[in-house]
């Protein structure tokens, strides 16, 4: 293949993707009326978080009085409304998580232009403007819950999924799919092949068997959350199977290292093996003999 054949490739393979990219992020949309109810175009709307590396993202509502801020990283962000003539208004405790849309709506008073209405209060948590059902595993669960550290092992924190190996074992607690390829991911009994994992958006697919296997192991110590879509019917998403959204980490000037090991023995486990499932020919179960990291 020449080289203009294979950037031609490379541009259209960037192309396909640049949907999935572009939705692999949540955002905070609504509308701004004035105190008649009238919308307000021209508003600029400007969301503020430490998650953001440039610290603010700005847009300015249309003609309907509309606005949407896009790719927002999770993280607690204040948004404020200002428009010379009208009292600034400002929303505190605005939680963005997942690729959901979080609906703020607002509303200017007219008044000095160095007033500030700050209203305080969490933001509607259900996303009406999007079909999907996502289930959002953070950081604190990320740290907090033993699991076996792969992006297909933090899927199974979501109720119903189960996962098998590439050659076909039941994944129980990290022992089975921590490799190369991963593992593929079901819910609810959809298809293992149709599973897919991602880094923002980005798919990480081989061309191993269907594509749900992995190029690589993600390192789930770089992610902020994951994402776990298992309603499938978006159109960014060309499989009805598990789509596993891994979202990194971004901005902080701090150096910082982690460490994590896991491990067992027999002695760490429990049995409910009786006499009475012995005597009806139940064989014993097996015990750890070695430990797993």
């Amino acid at each position: 293949m020449s080289h203009r054949s294979l950037s031609r490739t490379f541009l259209l393979i960037a192309v396909l993707l640049m949907p999935a990219i572009a939705h692999a992020q949540a955002s905070i949309a609504g509308i701004v009326n004035d105190a008649s109810g009238a919308v307000l175009p021209g508003v600029t709307v400007e969301a503020t978080s430490p998650v953001l590396i440039e610290s603010v993202r700005t847009v300015v509502t249309d003609g309907n009085g509309r606005y949407r801020i896009e790719s927002l990283r999770p993280g607690s962000y204040v948004v404020t409304f200002t428009l010379t003539g009208f009292t600034a208004t400002r929303r505190e405790g605005i939680d963005v998580v997942g690729t959901a849309t979080t609906t703020v709506n607002a509303e200017l008073r007219v008044g000095a232009v160095n007033e500030t209405i700050t209203v305080s209060g969490a933001a509607p948590t259900v996303d009406t403007k999007s079909i999907r059902q996502e289930r959002v595993i953070n950081r604190e669960l990320l740290d907090a819950l033993p699991f076996g550290r792969t992006p297909q092992t933090a899927a199974l924190l979501t109720p119903g999924a189960s996962a098998v190996s590439t050659f076909g074992a039941i994944e129980i607690g990290g022992t089975n799919i921590i490799m190369t390829g991963g593992g593929l991911t079901s819910v609810h009994g959809s298809r293992g092949g149709d599973s897919r994992v991602a880094i923002d958006g980005l798919s990480t697919s081989g061309a191993e068997g269907e594509g749900a296997f992995a190029n690589l192991l993600t390192n789930i110590g770089l992610a902020q959350e994951v994402t776990v879509n298992y309603a499938a019917g978006t159109a960014e998403q060309g499989l009805g199977g598990v789509q596993t959204n891994v979202i990194p980490r971004e901005g902080g000037n701090e150096f910082k290292v982690s460490f994590f090991a896991s491990g067992t023995k027999a002695s760490l486990q429990g049995s409910n093996y009786t006499q009475d499932l012995k005597d009806r020919g139940l064989r014993t179960p097996k015990a750890s003999r070695r430990p797993t990291t």
